[in-house]
Order: structure tokens, then sequence, then C-alpha cells
């Protein structure tokens, strides 16, 4: 029997095929509605700059929906920094950009403290980390020094400087970017920070019809032309970040996160053979989380108060791609994270 799906506030009754949904909403009609009309001023605004690339759209809105950040993958001049800006005019926020270099210091991302001759005090100066959006371009361009100094601002939510505490705005989210067919100069992203981003999505480039759009609103002088469509604002972000965590998420779905992710390890109800040959490290319980947060935030979109499989299945190579060490054998024989992503979801019953 197929599954009925009701929009949120609804009074949800027990799923044909499973207890997915819970007797009653956890979220009410009006706020409900409130999401549907704030999900679509922010779909606006982004429609108004950004031509395709759904896939780095939906990334967006759901990390910021989920309180993640993202890690970006492709050539130059895919509209990484484009779709950043106009993410953090639709929700009213403020907006930094850092150029990644060789010789960028700790003390240059997140402030430092100054002299003043005049009265004999330091006075602190906060670095660009204090935006509600921080683009990082190139991160990997960055010193391992400099890429460690964003673990607190982007886990902890706060920097510290000279001693002293500083919580950083909110909402906040990074976006970083990385080129993968320039490497000379570069520093590889550690583990433990790659581990940090809620996603990594890898553009590609536009088709030929896009393309041509592209081309026209830039001829008709689009993307300069000031934003028509109504922001929201940044409590409206913080509401519709409070709404994705009363997404209700059944004990059955937590236990089909848990068994995708311990297959990942090699294990989970149903090993795959040979699967240690391609992967040296699965995904750590934070990709657990991630699957979780990003699937609660999916249904928000979608309308609904609770979590369905094809939630966790929607952005799974996005969530685990960076999750998953492969061998050396697999990078040698160029299999692809998304490819070992896939096995594991095939070789897990949903439910």
């Amino acid at each position: 029997m197929a599954r009925t799906e009701r929009p949120i506030g609804d009074h949800l009754s027990v799923q044909p095929s499973g207890h997915l949904a819970p007797p009653t909403s956890p979220i009410s009609y009006d706020d409900g509605e409130r999401a549907r009309e704030l999900l679509g001023r922010i779909d606006a605004v982004l429609d108004q700059r950004i031509v395709g690339q759904r896939g780095l759209r939906t990334a967006l809105v759901t990390s910021l929906l989920a309180s993640g950040h993202v890690l970006l993958e492709s050539v130059p001049g895919l509209a990484k920094t484009l779709s950043a800006q106009t993410l953090a005019a639709g929700v009213g926020g403020s907006f930094h950009r850092i150029q990644c270099t060789p010789d960028l210091m700790p003390n240059d991302i997140i402030g430092t403290q100054i002299y003043n001759y005049a009265t004999g005090e330091f006075s602190t100066q906060l670095g660009p980390v204090h935006a509600n959006l921080v683009l990082l371009d190139e991160i990997n361009r960055s010193s391992a020094k400099t890429q460690s100094a964003m673990l607190e601002a982007m886990q902890e939510k706060q920097t510290s400087i000279g001693g002293e505490v500083y919580p950083l705005p909110k909402p906040f989210m990074v976006l970083a970017t990385q080129n993968p067919i320039e490497e000379e100069g570069t520093y590889v992203l550690p583990e433990a920070q790659m581990d940090r981003f809620l996603m990594k999505e890898v553009l590609t480039y536009p088709a030929p019809e896009e393309e041509v759009d592209i081309l026209t609103m830039m001829a008709a002088g689009a993307f300069n032309a000031p934003i028509n469509a109504r922001p929201i604002t940044l409590e409206d972000t913080i509401f519709l970040q409070r709404l994705v965590d009363k997404v209700y998420v059944d004990n059955v779905i937590r236990q089909y996160i848990v068994a995708l992710i311990n297959t990942t390890r090699g294990g989970g109800p149903r090993p795959l053979p040979g699967f240690s040959q391609h992967v040296r490290v699965g995904a750590s319980p934070r990709g657990s989380i991630a699957l979780m947060r990003v699937a609660q935030a999916l249904a928000l979109q979608a309308g609904r108060a609770y979590v369905v499989p094809d939630d966790i299945k929607q952005l799974r190579h996005p969530v685990l791609r960076h999750r998953i060490v492969r061998t050396y054998d697999a990078l040698a024989n160029n299999v692809p994270p998304e490819a070992l992503i896939d096995a594991v979801f095939a070789a897990v019953p949903s439910p």
C-alpha cells in the first residue's frame, strides 16, 4: 500500500507502510504556513540571480536550515560566490568573503588585539569570520594553521581573542570553496575539518540552455540589478531552524541511518563483501547526525513534519562523499565515493 503524506499542520495518522509519522503533527498549522511562505521568499531571491544549479541551491538552503556548513568544489566561474552573496541577501544577513592564500594568518580571520598608544590600552578588532554568512574562497590554499583556526568557529560558534571569548552572530554559516584542478601550492583539508562540513557539494557545468539564460541575464544587467524580491529576516531564519528541530524522526528511521553508517564501516545488517578493499575509514557518528539533520530540513521544505526514507536518500552523496576515506587501491582505480555510497544504500533495506 502506498504511503500517504499529509502537509504540515494536519493531524497525521499512522502510515499504512510503517510508523514513520506521529499521531499528531509536532508543528502547528500556522507555523507550517509561515515556513512555507518564508521558504518561498528565499527561493524568489535566489531565482533572481541564480540560473540552474538546483543541487547547489538545495545544498545551501538545506544547510542553512540545519545550521550546518557547506564545502563547495568546482572549477572557477560556477556562481559559488554569487550564490553565497544572494543567500545572505535572501535572509537579510551580513556577508564576508575571505580569500585564502598561503600567507593568510589565523588572526586575519578571527580578529586581533590592537594597542592604542594614546590611551595605553588594547582594543579588540573582530575579524571577517564574525558575519552571518562567511565565504572561505579556496580554503585549501591556506595553511594548516589557518585552517585549524576555523575549527572553533565552525563547531563552537565562537572565537577566542586575547583570552576572551566572542560569540559569532546567529545564524552563522560557512561556505568554503576549493578548486580541484589546481593543486600546486595547496594544503589538503584534514579529515577533522572535512567532517565538520555538513555537506560537500560538487558543482558541474550548466546545461547549454541555462548558459544561454546566463548570457541573456548578463546582457540585461540582471546580476547587478537590485533584488526586488522581499527577503526574510534573521529572526525568520532562526524560526525556520527551530522548526527543523521539531521535525519528527521515527526510531525506525534512526535505526535505518545507523545501519547505513555502520555499513560504511564494514559492518551493518548486511555487510558488503570486499568493501574494506575500497574504504579505509567509514563515516563517523557525525555522519549519522548529518543524515538526520539534512533529512529534517528536506522534510520541512517538502511541507512535512516528519522524515521519510526518501529524505535520507535525497542528499546522500553531499552528506557522505567527504566522510568516507578511500583506500589507495580505490584511488588508483578511480572508484568514485558516490558509487560506494550507492552500494551501501542498495545493501541496506529501506523501512
